[in-house]
């Protein structure tokens, strides 16, 4: 694990295991990956101002995040198809989660049931969820998560249409993927992938599976199904009835306005993921981390403020609770850990960013996250 010395290097080992085509999914963006970038590269726009010779040698990371008290101020956001990037899939990252004691978040399309996942986590457990337009798929994961004792719910809002990711167009990608003359070498060069996956179980929405199967009529994919259940004409009054449905924690993921921050508030959401889906949705979205500062001030304490997307460092995560967020979330970077070396991977991504981030705190000159404030903070003089 030495060799893991930052999230780029897990990205590196992630690269040689993955066949070309998986790491395009896993790393790629939509159309010319504007937004992809610049999620990372805004906190470059910011600097650090450390308070020099304050007595930090007690300093706490914790903070409370869906009504639990986390060691520090990190989840484990939402991913679809885990298993494309290791046979463990998500019970490997469970396993780091529940070492590390932060949230993981279960994508309503990954690869391990809501029951699985739910046993396997010891640390705060989330599902995230669409309002299909098949509600009473909706209401029937709503129950199987009360039902597992899940701290809370997530609701992606910014799906309605999957956005053009052009290196899976390029690959010739499938989900779930299969072999076609196009992406034939890319899977050939990883043996290591590719066996396991070719005769291993199948990547499939294991949490909707059944659901298709239990249609009549001309057989549908499971992809095809899926893809037929994001509604267009969703409104707030949906989230309300949400809302109301599920009772407990809820957080609203996608999120780049204030006003829709606001409306999320006033529908019974208590927790805002401020985020473009890491790039991969709508081209050209604001750097969630350019958004966080307006957000947090027009809530004025209203909501918890997750800050999601761009994450590689632990002083970006020290930048985004200085600019008003409450924690962060990372996609990629423990995906990076997964492909690398599944579960120690995941868990060398999270205690990398968790040791950069005390670092900066010490360096910082501060005790606890409630010491993160704007003065600890400036745009940079060269983008100012």
């Amino acid at each position: 694990m030495s060799r893991w010395h930052n999230i780029e290097a897990l990205k590196g080992s992630a690269r040689s295991a993955l066949p070309r085509p998986i790491f395009d999914y896993l790393d790629g963006g939509a159309e010319d990956e504007l937004a992809l970038r610049r999620s990372s590269s805004a906190f470059d726009r910011y600097e650090l101002l450390p308070r020099m010779l304050v007595d930090v040698s007690h300093t706490s990371t914790e903070t409370e995040i869906f009504g639990r008290r986390i060691p520090f101020p990190l989840m484990l956001a939402p991913t679809g198809l885990t298993r494309l990037f290791h046979r463990d899939a998500e019970l490997a990252v469970a396993r780091a989660a529940s070492a590390a004691g932060v949230p993981y978040c279960l994508s309503t399309l990954g690869t391990t049931t809501i029951e699985e996942f739910g046993r396997a986590l010891s640390a705060p457990k989330l599902f995230q969820i669409y309002i299909f337009k098949d509600r009473g798929l909706t209401e029937e994961f709503i129950e199987r998560a009360r039902a597992e004792g899940y701290d809370g719910l997530v609701l992606t809002v910014d799906t309605l249409v999957a956005g053009k990711r052009e290196r899976d167009i390029v690959n010739g990608l499938s989900l779930p993927p299969r072999l076609t003359p196009r992406g034939f070498w890319g899977f050939a060069m990883r043996p290591s992938w590719s066996i396991p996956a070719l005769f291993g179980r199948k990547f499939d929405f294991v949490n909707v599976a059944h659901r298709v199967a239990a249609l009549s009529g001309d057989p549908i994919s499971l992809q095809d199904y899926v893809s037929g259940q994001f509604d267009r004409s969703l409104t707030w009054k949906d989230v309300e009835w949400l809302a109301a449905r599920w009772g407990g924690p809820l957080a609203v993921k996608g999120i780049l306005r204030l006003d829709d921050a606001k409306k999320a508030a006033d529908a019974g959401v208590d927790t805002v993921m401020v985020s473009n889906h890491g790039g991969r949705q709508l081209e050209s979205a604001a750097a969630p981390i350019d958004q966080v500062a307006v957000i947090a001030d027009g809530l004025g304490g209203r909501m918890k403020i997750i800050c999601d997307g761009g994450i590689r460092r632990g002083s970006h995560i020290f930048k985004a609770l200085a600019l008003g967020a409450d924690a962060v979330s990372i996609g990629r970077p423990y995906l990076y850990g997964l492909a690398a070396g599944g579960s120690r991977g995941v868990e060398r991504a999270i205690s990398l960013l968790r040791e950069e981030f005390e670092r900066c705190m010490i360096l910082g000159g501060a005790n606890s996250l409630g010491d993160l404030n704007r003065e600890m903070i400036r745009p940079s003089a060269s983008t100012s």
